[in-house]
């Protein structure tokens, strides 16, 4: 029997391999890779460039501005899908590729699949060395894209044809791992993309992955229940993996039978919605005082889904209960022994169901003494927010606090927020009322500035009818605008909110704690001294946007900010709204962090204010614990 071939090239056959690939959890299936992005140099512009114009019927593309925001985008897409669905990016060799560096750490970091396609340097090497060739004495084999090895979970350059074959099953392997999935990279040798082999049909066929839910261990599952029954002040921190495994419902239907509390990291807030009798808001160094005082208190810490980072856990300082333990259900073993705890591997929506069946077994839930407790303690932060967000004159300049209440009284459940660096992330951990479960967009394992608009664009492709806002500071948005250009040429109505108040307001925060009295962080004019403490720079951002296509609403006062506001969500087409806040510097904002958060301070320095804040570091570091 003759085995049926097809003749394509390299980049042809894998375009139509990727086209192939689909996603299946919970009986619902998707196509695995939804689009490609792509910027066009030698490396593939005669390749995938190729491939992709023969296959756009297979294939959807999107024409990118910058390699680095085409990974945001994908990612963006990937949380909104579920990580069931991504898009693949394609760039050139040298600077193309490198620049897809920290979108590859991003996804990684966040646990986010993204196909990364760089061109790579020939093959043969019939020119050594060629246009943008890094040449490494010891070693031939080496390219730039050999730096993104350490941020992607998969690696491999094709050189040869028939190695894609291995390689591209390995890739949609990684891709389709609740717990491997990341940046995927496949590195493709110009030469090779256009090489033509006879590809055996199978290669093509239409291939299901299927996304796993495992159960837990049986004897896991007992002690984990046997370590809750005993708990006298448990407390749930609920992580990124929550949303992951659309365990939503699973955990407020454990919430509710148990009456345990249920505190949110950056990924895992929306888990309950901002009303649930048991939702008590962000836990760690941007979190509530609700949450971190039942975190000071907690004998029994059950982590959901969750990396515990160092916001999370303070820098070790926060569950400084002495007798504290931690159970930890997470999917990946490697989270699930995270302080010392009791692992329960397993899918978080199908442990979280077992849990609560086996403790409605014994009827369990915590005393009613303690639901008061979190219950009053939560009524009082809401009375904070209120604070926050109320106006006692429309006509002058918001507060940042005040801009996300003038946003919080317009939207409903549908909208979507996305935000990632600033001080925005610690105003919204603290003050944002999540209405759904994919409302909170943070992006805060990489805390990446400029992912924001890009982003936007890819979570709107996933949700094309639903609200999407991009919140970006100025700092933020001088980081990354050009894709501004994209949602404009595609038509993608996303709204950016960009939020003026010269300069880096949360490392200039940081800074003044720790001594650094905001040296450097500040847009503004250099004073006589050399210090940047002089006029605000005559930059004008809103006229940045619009010239880059974007239709723009400049909001002075809060009213003006309210319409304007109300105006881009009625919008069909890309919109932005630009504000000036009164600075951080002149007027109180949001609370401040309920919890601590380590960031060296100079050991020795002659400066008063290093000296103190010094002081201050190690009062703070002495309270610090492991727990064993």
């Amino acid at each position: 029997m003759t085995l049926k071939t097809t003749r394509l090239t390299v980049a042809q056959a894998l375009v139509r391999f990727l086209a192939a690939q689909y996603t299946e959890r919970d009986g619902a299936r998707q196509r695995l890779i939804g689009a490609t992005w792509g910027i066009f140099g030698h490396g593939n512009v005669a390749g995938i460039g190729q491939a992709l114009l023969e296959h756009t019927e297979e294939m959807p593309y999107h024409q990118g501005r910058n390699e680095q925001a085409m990974v945001h985008a994908a990612v963006g897409y990937a949380r909104q899908s579920g990580r069931l669905s991504t898009h693949a990016v394609t760039t050139s060799i040298g600077p193309g590729a490198t620049n897809l560096v920290t979108g590859a750490a991003l996804a990684t970091i966040n646990h986010l699949p993204v196909l990364l396609l760089p061109g790579d340097i020939f093959a043969t090497r019939p020119a050594d060395p060629v246009l943008q060739q890094l040449e490494v004495p010891y070693a031939g084999d080496v390219s730039v894209n050999d730096c993104l090895r350490p941020v992607s979970r998969y690696f491999d350059r094709i050189t040869r044809p028939e190695a894609l074959i291995p390689s591209a099953l390995n890739a949609m392997r990684v891709l389709t791992d609740p717990v491997e999935t990341g940046a995927v990279t496949l590195a493709l040798p110009q030469d090779v993309q256009a090489e033509a082999y006879d590809w055996p049909e199978e290669f093509f066929a239409e291939r299901v992955w299927t996304v796993r839910r495992p159960g837990a261990d049986p004897a896991e599952l007992a002690e984990a229940v046997r370590v809750i029954r005993s708990a006298k002040r448990p407390l749930v921190v609920a992580g990124g993996g929550v949303h992951h495994s659309r365990a939503e419902e699973a955990l407020a239907e454990f919430a509710e039978a148990t009456g345990i509390p249920v505190a949110s990291t950056q990924a895992g807030k929306g888990s309950l919605r901002h009303d649930h009798p048991q939702d008590v808001g962000g836990i760690g160094h941007t979190g509530t005082a609700t949450a971190d005082e039942l975190a000071r208190t907690a004998d029994l810490v059950i982590g959901v889904g969750t990396r515990y980072t160092d916001f999370t856990t303070a820098s070790g300082t926060l569950f400084s209960h002495p007798d504290v333990r931690f159970l930890n259900l997470s999917i990946a073993s490697f989270d699930g022994h995270k302080l010392a705890g009791r692992p329960l591997i397993a899918d978080a929506r199908t442990g979280l169901e077992e849990l609560t069946e086996r403790l409605a077994m014994h009827g369990h839930r915590v005393a009613p003494s303690y639901a008061t407790e979190y219950s009053e303690d939560k009524e009082r932060w809401e009375q904070r927010v209120d604070a926050c967000y109320e106006v006692d004159e429309p006509d002058t300049r918001p507060t940042q606090p005040q801009v996300l209440g003038a946003l919080d009284a317009l939207v409903d459940e549908s909208d979507i927020l996305i935000n990632a660096a600033g001080s925005l992330p610690g105003d919204l951990h603290k003050l944002w009322r999540t209405r759904s479960r994919d409302q909170y967009h943070l992006e805060y394992g990489y805390s990446c500035m400029g992912y924001e608009i890009p982003a936007a664009i890819g979570v709107r492709m996933a949700a094309p009818d639903r609200p999407v806002w991009a919140l970006v500071g100025d700092g933020t948005y001088l980081m990354m605008p050009t894709e501004i250009v994209t949602a404009v040429q595609e038509g993608i109505a996303i709204k950016v909110l960009i939020i003026q108040n010269h300069g880096y307001a949360s490392i200039g925060g940081l800074s003044e704690s720790v001594g650094g009295e905001r040296f450097g962080t500040a847009y503004r004019h250099p004073s006589e001294d050399g210090s940047y403490t002089g006029p605000p720079l005559p930059v004008d951002l809103a006229a940045n946007a619009a010239s880059l296509g974007m239709r723009v609403l400049r909001a002075k006062t809060v009213r003006d900010l309210r319409q304007a506001l109300a105006e881009a969500r009625a919008a069909e087409t890309p919109t932005c709204v630009y504000v000036e806040t009164q600075t951080a510097d002149t007027v109180s904002g949001a609370p401040p962090a309920q919890a601590w958060w380590d960031v060296p301070v100079a050991e020795t320095a002659t400066r008063p204010s290093a000296v103190k804040a010094r002081e201050l570091y190690e009062r703070h570091v002495s309270t610090r614990r492991r727990h064993l």
